[in-house]
């Protein structure tokens, strides 16, 4: 598709205003010279027949060859660097104007790009990305404008440039933590690791005895046969399962600053699984009220850290409520082997028969941790000054709705099942906490 430039329309304009005006003086019987007339015609019409050809040229001129760089894999909410080399065949200085057709979800800087072309040097452009939500996003052409050769005229075309890409949750600082002894990186996370009482539960090794080492870890057998004091050594207990429960119903699709309360409960289960990895557990997870179910069996190695991406970052949470009876039914139906069956979804006050009733039918068979996430807005409005009538009412009601909250979180412990009630962001740091004391202790 080829449209005018400026300068066509500003030349075509300017002469089509002076041709009015000399027709419109000979009407009112102003005598001009012929030749006067002659030449705003003359100059029209050459005017017409040098875009005719200009046209035609930049019909017939090449289109630029382009290539894409970009990582196969983006996470959530970063930026990323996305690069554009082109190469060409002009022989003269070329100033193109590209833009790379960015799919829906994404956000973009630094686009649509203008880029002067030498002869026979190729060149390159980069732009910013910001992935906004996980899946699968497909890029499909890069539309550039083409100038002809005296800039009477842009072409518009469309090159065909098919890509595709993952978006991830955010995972970076996951990969990041591999650079980090594990201790410090736990605390720079925010997590705080529990001296453990006691001894650990599983056997590791026998070696000699050293001070400070109690009666208890004595093998006297051991001992009596080599004739010198041998204590066993033990290890915390590995070889653990640990299932995410994660709620994919409408409630977490509350938002939270750039992300979903879904998006930062895959980030929280993501941490909770690196650091469980590392430690030699098996980690799996369930999902429920979403679109579709999924069910991944709980697996270690470092690998399964991948497996776990792969396996949610296209999920996305969606309008239906949370069926926990079904969700606790499809999970033991799944899961035979004990577990720590981490719940994350966000309680409500009428959850109260339901949830406790399913969290209860797990907790015969499974540990059930339940993760409730907490609005950021609840704290702001609890902690905002009241001044007007209506500023009252909103607080009354966040009280309200807060103590009926708690009281479900009580009865819930009063029952047996322990409650992490946590802000979006503060999720990670909180399980990982919770779990890192259950394994020090050995209740796991």
């Amino acid at each position: 598709m080829i449209k005018p430039s400026r300068l066509l329309l500003t030349w075509l304009g300017t002469l089509t205003v002076a041709n009015l005006v000399l027709g419109s003086l000979d009407a009112l019987g102003v005598v001009l010279p012929h030749t006067l007339k002659a030449i705003a015609w003359g100059m029209l019409l050459a005017l017409v027949l040098v875009a005719i050809l200009d046209a035609w040229r930049v019909s017939r001129l090449p289109s630029p060859h382009l290539q894409r760089h970009m990582p196969g894999s983006l996470p959530l909410g970063r930026w990323s660097e996305v690069r554009l080399d082109i190469s060409h065949p002009y022989n003269r200085p070329v100033s193109l104007q590209v833009f790379d057709h960015v799919p829906d979800g994404l956000s973009f800087n630094d686009l649509p790009q203008t880029i002067d072309l030498q002869p026979h040097q190729d060149s390159q452009l980069g732009y910013r990305l910001r992935p906004l939500r996980r899946g699968l996003f497909q890029w499909q052409q890069v539309e550039f404008l083409v100038p002809s050769a005296l800039g009477l005229w842009h072409q518009r075309r469309f090159l065909p440039l098919d890509a595709t890409t993952r978006v991830y949750p955010d995972f970076a600082r996951l990969y990041g933590a591999r650079l980090l002894a594990v201790d410090n990186w736990l605390s720079q996370m925010g997590v705080r690791q529990r001296q453990r009482r006691g001894q650990g539960l599983e056997f590791n090794q026998l070696r000699e005895y050293r001070e400070g080492d109690s009666l208890r870890q004595i093998d006297w057998k051991a001992t009596a046969r080599q004739r010198m004091p041998i204590t066993r050594e033990f290890q915390e207990e590995r070889d653990q399962q640990i299932i995410f429960l994660i709620d994919c119903g409408r409630r977490m699709r509350s938002q939270d600053g750039d992300l979903a309360h879904f998006d930062h409960a895959l980030n929280a289960c993501l941490l909770l699984s690196y650091v469980a990895l590392r430690q030699g557990d098996a980690v799996g997870l369930a999902t429920f009220a979403g679109e579709q179910q999924r069910f991944l069996a709980p697996v270690k190695g470092p690998a399964q850290l991948n497996v776990l991406l792969n396996a949610v970052y296209d999920l996305d949470s969606s309008r239906r409520p949370a069926d926990y009876a079904a969700a606790a039914e499809h999970l033991l139906a799944r899961q035979r082997r004990r577990a720590l069956v981490v719940l994350v979804t966000n309680l409500r006050d009428e959850d109260d028969e339901q949830l406790l009733g399913a969290v209860k039918r797990i907790g015969r068979q499974h540990r059930v941790l339940v993760a409730s996430l907490r609005e950021e807005v609840l704290d702001e409005l609890r902690q905002s000054p009241v001044q007007t009538w209506q500023q009252a009412l909103t607080y009354c009601g966040t009280i309200d709705y807060l103590n009926a909250r708690a009281q479900l979180h009580e009865r819930l412990t009063a029952h047996g099942i322990p409650v992490l009630d946590a802000r979006p962001g503060e999720l990670g740091a909180q399980l990982v906490t919770r779990y890192l004391s259950w394994k020090k202790a050995g209740t796991l």
